[in-house]
């Protein structure tokens, strides 16, 4: 007699980019006769861009639905039983099952599974300041979040915005807040803007950043968030001094959201996030995987783990997951840590290390810095561009890339990338064949021209 397989059940916690990308990768891999998918989703919203909230609060972006890639009734006509407004508040690992709550009713049930992934993302660094929790005071993590935001920013009478914090979010979030006609400080504990570049080019964006009307305070630590008699927020203070406030956005940074992996005594690396192998699963446990914001990655040139929170990254670990949990295969390697960003017209792009985490890791390395155009110099509309590579002493292998400039800057990254995941020489990257016409570059594209320093200088 013929006895078909019994069907496994996949559990999912977290219903954004890596845990939707695993549930959706493994149905395409196994019908539902093959695989139950249970996801469970605390929010409102699945699969959607955060990267893009600062855009739909600037009004780049019209509609928060233009932001969700894919609604919970999409994944549901896919035989996916996602549970929204559901959080999973315990994995019991010996007895394979998860337990979650419903936030409206209150009801909490156990789930047991076969395959668990875990894609519980990363929570924004809120500060234990007096006034944090005031009613003007603002984080940007979710859709909720942005929609709070811009509800705020339409009912608020002053035109008066503090930004806290200086990295990708606090930036962006700058540069939103201008579009929509506020007076804006940004209060920086770093002593540039953008501490995932070196201060040298940080410097550029601060020169940048006061340019457009944007007021930068570095080396400053929020004490705390003044209100008024109506307890709303009405400014920011430091030890030295107090700036006026009529909406403030917290724009500090994120930490892997690992809480309930670690009751489950599941393993956690120096930076709060999951340790995974090449596939994706949990080190460790054969039949738990986790991706995205909540695991720390492989530095393919530093050789260590890193916490990097990117949708790129969520993406491509969810696709790796849903293959492997699917019945195929499939790894991901690692990152060299390239990101960009903007402040309206400034570009702002890296890869790789900066100079103290080459420092750190025990690199002997030369650093050198171009000034270029983005298209050739005689060329309408040629614009400033810095370069900032890093190379190994001796060897030559390519450390890291920094590029600041207006438009045209920015992708010039993507090349640098390719050159670390290749494990070029800089010598091997001045022969590389790239695309050139006056329109796009000038006859030596400002990352050779870099690339061309650098190479001197190793043997130097």
């Amino acid at each position: 007699m013929n006895m078909s397989a019994a069907r496994e059940r996949l559990v999912v916690i977290g219903g954004d980019a890596a845990g939707m990308s695993a549930a959706s990768q493994a149905r395409r891999l196994k019908g539902p006769d093959e695989l139950e998918i249970v996801a469970f989703e605390r929010g409102r919203f699945t699969s959607y861009s955060a990267c893009g909230i600062p855009y739909w609060v600037g009004g780049d972006v019209g509609e928060r639905d233009e932001l969700i890639a894919r609604t919970p009734e999409e994944h549901r006509a896919r035989d996916i039983d996602l549970r929204m407004r559901t959080e999973a508040t315990e994995i019991d690992v010996e007895r394979r099952r998860v337990r979650a709550r419903d936030l409206d009713s209150g009801a909490e049930s156990w789930t047991s599974y076969d395959k668990l992934v875990i894609a519980t993302g990363a929570r924004p660094v809120r500060p234990d300041l007096p006034g944090v929790d005031a009613p003007g005071v603002h984080g940007v993590q979710t859709l909720g979040d942005g929609q709070a935001l811009i509800d705020t920013l339409a009912r608020t009478r002053g035109r008066r915005a503090v930004v806290v914090g200086a990295g990708y979010i606090g930036v962006e979030m700058a540069e939103a807040l201008i579009h929509r006609g506020y007076e804006v400080t940004v209060v920086n504990r770093g002593s540039e803007p953008m501490s995932t570049l070196d201060p040298d080019m940080g410097r550029l964006v601060h020169e940048a950043m006061e340019g457009l009307g944007i007021t930068m305070v570095n080396d400053a630590a929020v004490t705390k968030i003044l209100t008024g008699e109506d307890g709303r927020v009405r400014a920011v203070a430091t030890e030295d001094a107090e700036y006026p406030a009529d909406v403030v956005v917290l724009g500090i940074g994120v930490r892997p959201e690992t809480e309930l992996a670690r009751a489950a005594g599941l393993p956690v690396g120096r930076h709060g996030g999951l340790l995974t192998d090449l596939g994706m699963r949990v080190r460790g446990h054969e039949d738990i995987w986790a991706g995205g914001d909540c695991v720390e990655v492989l530095d393919l040139v530093s050789g260590q783990e890193r916490h990097i929170a990117l949708g790129t990254h969520a993406n491509k670990h969810g696709q790796v997951i849903g293959a492997n949990v699917g019945g195929g295969y499939a790894t991901f390697p690692g990152v060299v840590g390239t990101a960009v960003s903007k402040v309206c017209d400034l570009e702002i792009a890296r890869t790789g290390l900066r100079e103290k985490d080459a420092h750190r890791v025990g690199l002997r390395f030369v650093s050198v810095t171009i000034e270029s155009t983005s298209r050739a110099g005689y060329y309408p509309g040629a614009s400033p561009m810095t370069v900032k590579m890093l190379a190994e002493r001796r060897t030559g292998r390519l450390l890291g890339v920094q590029i600041v400039g207006r438009e045209g800057a920015g992708k010039r990254v993507d090349i640098a990338a390719v050159a670390l995941t290749a494990g070029m020489t800089v010598e091997q990257m001045t022969a590389l064949d790239l695309g050139y016409a006056p329109p796009f570059s000038p006859v030596w594209d400002p990352v050779l021209v870099a690339a061309r320093k650098a190479a001197k200088a190793v043997t130097a």
